[in-house]
């Protein structure tokens, strides 16, 4: 899977191999159905443009931009392949994609010598279940079944007999040839067929859309300064420009175990990775994005804001009810089955949802000024973590076994009561007042959250959540923070009381419990695994791959305990398993070292970007 290339146009995705094939993309929205799913199964669809006979290839994105480059050198000549999702019309920078018109870009170009192509365009919309009619027209073909109606545009004749259309093409230096495929809905206005100058214009101008966010959004200059960069356009590429929602990736049921049955549907809006996404953001770019990002949250959860309300995963347009489904007729990335759409996760109760939150509001505090209805759900959640605290859940990780007393979930809820305090002005000075913690907004300035007295109930309880993760989250047996209360078990999120700042970097126990992980949880590659999957506590069979998010939260805790030398180490373990476009999957295989699970995972850019922003300031060359 690391063989792909990912398109957006901040509305949908589509997923380029090497060699010129679009074999994943959904229209109009990132959890449409796909129109082409070879990613999932050959037959399920997928649109190739590629040098007729053998060919090496070579690519990048254009300049600081989601539009893609692939050069292909043939024993006769060269060829350019770009490829994009337009934009659509329209030059304002914090509105990339607003008027995006669901048409795919695919322009080739002879930069030398002479060279053959072949076009075969096989639409099968609804994940393969569709095989469209297909009819010539003039310019190209369409397609006609299902919801959808498909334009192709080709400047080359194509032969649509059977099942697909196809044709062929011979180009010399200074040809080039444009299609393109435009999406509409079954009885909207009717797809069309574009001109040449208008795809050019229109790639041109999703080019200089890209370029222009980035400009205007992307000014850290600390190390590895163009990763950051790339994982911050990522980050903008996997949201949803309508309402401000982000996506933890582009794909479906990409395997964590190949051949087993961990395959998720990830292409909803988890409140955990949109927070993470916002605050990543923060670093990687400006941050525009907040405003839009707590619209669609407060506007989410509109149906009450009390904890039975707040879910952890929402449709990229707000949807509450993601039941999962199977496709049986799909047989799988490497035969990995069930292929799944939908996350029964929107069920489970997961209590750090509430931290993550709250951590980001106090991060962009200045969203909240003149806001009350979003005070009043931000100081709902407030109410919430006190509340639930207590309660078991199925934590970060959504276990589909029992639920238990998670480290980390209780940690997340101290994280929401801390923010609310502080939001809420109760505390001045460092905040805090008991010299333990640190990270989140500022204190003081007044009653952000228009609260009054509910601040000091929050405080009791952030106070209790404190004496109870001290007492109970600490193993002296295993000499580290657990998994969970009572547990013998490591997980990576332990790594994050000292990120979030519940206690010092450098106290003795994180320092154990980071050097518990880095010992105890790595694998062969040194890359960390989120936790042993043989004890049983997820509730499925099979294993899973070391996990890029944590790797990079090992390297951030590092740094933070003055470590830099073995952050950057770490750091640059991770990173290595980009591919050649900066792309990071969800996991790694331990032994093979292939990129496993969704691609390309929100999570992996979040933790490089905050990872690299730890290790710059640790050094003092943040910028």
């Amino acid at each position: 899977m690391g063989d792909y290339g990912l398109l957006s146009d901040r509305h949908s995705a589509a997923l380029v191999s090497r060699t010129g094939a679009v074999d994943w993309l959904c229209f109009p929205r990132f959890d449409s159905a796909a129109v082409f799913a070879a990613l999932l199964d050959d037959r399920a669809g997928t649109w190739t443009i590629r040098p007729r006979g053998p060919a090496d290839s070579t690519r990048a994105y254009v300049g600081d931009s989601m539009v893609l480059r692939t050069t292909f050198t043939t024993p006769t000549g060269t060829l350019a392949l770009t490829d994009a999702l337009a934009t659509g019309p329209g030059d304002d920078p914090h509105r990339l994609g607003a008027h995006a018109p669901h048409v795919l870009i695919r322009s080739v170009t002879c930069t030398a010598g002479t060279a053959d192509i072949t076009v075969t365009c096989r639409p099968r919309p609804e994940y393969g279940l569709v095989a469209p009619l297909l009819t010539v027209c003039d310019g190209g073909v369409l397609a006609r079944g299902g919801p959808a109606v498909l334009a192709l545009t080709s400047p080359v004749p194509l032969d649509a007999d059977g099942e697909e259309a196809t044709g062929t093409a011979t180009l010399r230096a200074g040809d080039t040839l444009s299609f393109a495929l435009h999406w509409a809905p079954l009885g909207g206005p009717e797809p069309r067929v574009w001109g040449q100058d208008e795809l050019a214009a229109e790639l041109a101008h999703t080019l200089a859309a890209w370029e222009a966010w980035s400009r205007t959004h992307q000014a850290y200059t600390g190390p590895w300064k163009e990763q950051v960069h790339r994982s911050g356009r990522v980050l903008q590429a996997l949201s949803y420009q309508p309402t401000g929602a982000v996506v933890a990736a582009p794909t479906t049921s990409l395997p964590e175990d190949p051949g087993g049955v961990r395959n998720w549907d990830y292409r909803y809006a988890w409140v955990r990775d949109a927070a993470f996404t916002m605050d990543a953001l923060w670093v990687a770019a400006c941050p525009d994005e907040a405003d839009e990002f707590f619209s669609f949250m407060a506007a989410a959860a509109a149906s009450g804001w009390s904890r039975a309300h707040l879910q952890i995963v929402y449709g990229v347009g707000g949807e509450h009810d993601l039941t999962e489904r199977e496709l049986p007729h799909l047989a799988g990335w490497a035969a990995s089955r069930p292929v799944r759409v939908g996350n029964d996760a929107w069920r489970q109760p997961q209590l750090d949802v509430y931290g993550e939150l709250l951590d980001t509001a106090a991060r962009f505090e200045e969203q909240l000024r003149s806001r009350p209805p979003l005070c009043a759900f931000l100081a709902g959640l407030a109410d919430a973590a006190a509340e639930a605290w207590r309660e078991p859940d199925h934590g970060i990780w959504e276990i589909r076994g029992e639920p238990r007393h998670f480290l980390y979930s209780k940690l997340m809820c101290w994280v929401a009561l801390d923010r609310a305090v502080r939001l809420a002005g109760s505390l001045t000075g460092d905040g805090d007042g008991d010299g333990d913690g640190g990270g989140g907004g500022g204190g003081g300035g007044g009653d952000r959250l228009g609260v009054g007295g509910r601040a000091e109930r929050w405080r009791a309880a952030r106070d209790e959540v404190r004496d109870a993760i001290l007492a109970h989250g600490w193993n002296p047996a295993v000499g580290a923070y657990t998994q969970s209360f009572g547990a013998d078990d490591l997980d990576a999120s332990a790594l994050m009381l000292s990120l979030t700042g519940f206690l010092p970097a450098d106290d003795p126990r994180v320092l154990a419990t980071v050097d518990a992980v880095d010992a105890r949880l790595t694998d062969a590659r040194g890359l960390v695994r989120r936790y042993r999957t043989a004890a049983g506590v997820d509730g499925l069979a099979g294993e899973e791959g070391s996990f890029l998010l944590c790797t990079f939260w090992l390297a951030q805790a590092q740094a933070l305990a003055g470590r830099a030398d073995r952050a950057r180490a770490v750091f640059e373990r991770a990173a290595a398993h980009a591919n050649d476009l900066g792309l990071l999957a969800e996991q790694v295989h331990p032994r093979t070292g292939e990129p496993l699970g969704n691609f390309p995972q929100a999570f992996s850019h979040i933790g490089l970007v905050n990872a690299a922003w730890a290790i710059a300031r640790a050094e003092g060359t943040a910028g």
